[in-house]
């Protein structure tokens, strides 16, 4: 027993970015063993040699590092985070370029990116190309990916008011609340621990049981696989490219929990803003869901204030599927996951928009919620501006007026629609300086802003749907690659995590 608590007390001492590495290569084994199974004997040699290899490195460095005290800066853990989401695709594409070696480790190297930061965005056109454990293989880095944007919510972002829990908080971004509340401060670790005890089981049976719902749907067991871990990590990656096969029965499956991705509290209370009424009095949920429902029937009502003919194939057969198909599809790019309904082309058929892309963009910018997996603004920073624009609204009709909304109401309508506000405008630079980037390697402008957007809100399928040709990314330049890489990086870190870490004063504190 003694140890065990030895070898765990190890372990916790071990460098957060290495307890990642770790994780990451023991993973391997899952590929390798489906290929395995599959008779695919060289792509399993590739995923089983590099999980030995990872192991032994993994091994090696904890063993230089037993007994050693950890040296973190007050930033450390957000540092860890970053390197993760920049390096450890490295290592994952080992096994990667090993099993499909008419690909070079560059483009192997962004496919993994674009998996880890759960942006889904795929250089292959045709999903033939990839075999099945390579597939399975993409999946499964969004997965953790997703799980470790996830956790690293609650335990890093969460503490030092980042990832849009600035909008509420009562100090600055990156600083830790003050008070006396806080006067025993948990330490990172500790609270990285919890999390992955809380929210792991959770984010594990969430996906074997959208996994069984799916494959009783007529799936095969790997693209049901595929698809619950995708919607799970809001990533968008799919085994074959198209609608799940399962058809209604599975987009209904799958739409309910792509709802999860709208609000912290689908999941968990234990975030330093939950509300006390649970989604009913969720404002993120809230507004989430009237997106939802709004834009589908505007998609709907459409047909019948252009100029259409009504009285051409109105039936109410294809009146529900073009209902559905926006339905759906609006719910699946809200949260960022980027799927489209099998019957998305009725949609566009009954609603007379050929390819209504800049919708679908404009529901990636606004995203999911707060310490979710979805990418984009988050709901919470937009709503804190529209609080913001009807007390100012009231203000002008009643200049000395109080608010009424409380302390925490107050914060929200004030201070939390200005960094609200903050970082909308960063946003907009980022969005305007990885455009002009993208146009100097010579990507069109249309182009340059469908990928720049797809990028920074991590929904990678809107290059295929969002302009109105599919955008091969790989017959971009290697350059043009490395800008997209950077977004990627930045939309899943967002700008102020980035400032932060470059601050030298907040390293001190």
């Amino acid at each position: 027993m003694k140890r065990k608590s030895s070898i765990r007390k190890d372990l916790r001492q071990l460098p957060l970015f290495l307890l990642m590495f770790g994780a990451g290569v023991f993973s391997m084994f899952l590929p390798a063993a489906y290929a395995l199974v599959a008779d695919r004997h060289e792509t399993s040699q590739a995923f089983f040699y590099a999980a030995l290899l990872g192991t032994a490195t993994f091994l090696l460095i904890g063993v230089a590092h037993a007994g050693r005290a950890p040296r973190h800066g007050a930033l450390g853990p957000l540092l860890s985070l970053f390197s993760a989401f920049v390096f450890l695709p490295v290592i994952f594409a080992i096994p990667f370029v090993e099993a499909l070696p008419t690909t070079r480790f560059y483009n192997a190297y962004f496919e993994m990116l674009s998996a880890f930061t759960t942006t889904g965005a795929t250089l292959f056109d045709d999903p033939t190309r990839l075999g099945p454990a390579l597939h399975l293989w993409r999946a499964q880095v969004a997965w953790m990916g997703g799980l470790l944007m996830w956790v690293a919510a609650v335990a890093i972002l969460a503490p030092r008011n980042l990832g849009g829990f600035e909008v509420t908080a009562q100090a600055e971004p990156g600083r830790r609340e003050t008070g006396l509340h806080n006067t025993t401060p948990i330490s990172a670790r500790a609270k990285i621990g919890r999390a992955v005890q809380t929210l792991g089981p959770l984010y594990v049976g969430l996906t074997v049981v959208l996994w069984v719902l799916l494959a009783i749907t007529g799936q095969s067991g790997l693209n049901a696989l595929c698809y619950a871990m995708s919607v799970m990590a809001t990533s968008g990656i799919s085994a074959t490219g198209s609608a799940p096969a399962g058809g209604l029965v599975a987009e209904i499956i799958m739409s309910m929990f792509m709802l999860f991705a709208l609000s912290r509290l689908t999941f968990t209370s234990d975030t330093m803003t939950a509300t006390q009424g649970g989604l009913r009095t969720d404002p993120e949920f809230r507004i989430g869901l009237g997106i939802v429902i709004l834009v589908p029937l505007v998609l709907f009502a459409r047909h019948f204030v252009g100029a259409f003919d009504l009285d051409s194939a109105n039936t109410f057969g294809s009146a529900f599927s073009a209902l559905w198909g926006s339905l759906f599809t609006v719910v699946s790019f809200l949260s960022t996951t980027g799927f489209v309904s099998a019957y998305w082309s009725e949609t566009q058929s009954w609603s007379g928009l050929g390819t209504p892309g800049l919708i679908l963009m404009g529901l990636a910018l606004v995203g999911g919620g707060v310490a979710t997996t979805a990418g984009g603004v988050k709901l919470l920073r937009v709503y804190a501006l529209y609080r913001n624009a009807l007390r100012e609204m009231e203000r002008l009709v009643h200049p000395h007026s109080v608010s009424g909304a409380g302390v925490a109401g107050r914060r929200l309508q004030s201070g939390g629609a200005f960094i609200a506000w903050i970082f909308f405008m960063l946003f907009a630079l980022s969005f305007a300086g990885v455009t002009m980037a993208l146009t100097l390697e010579g990507v069109s402008f249309d182009d340059a802003l469908v990928l720049s957007i797809a990028m920074l809100s991590t929904t990678g399928p809107l290059t295929e749907v969002g302009g109105e040709a599919p955008i091969a990314l790989l017959s971009l330049s290697d350059s043009a690659k490395a800008i997209l890489a950077g977004a990627m990086v930045l939309g899943r870190l967002e700008t102020l995590a980035i400032i932060a870490l470059l601050t030298p004063d907040l390293w001190r504190s």
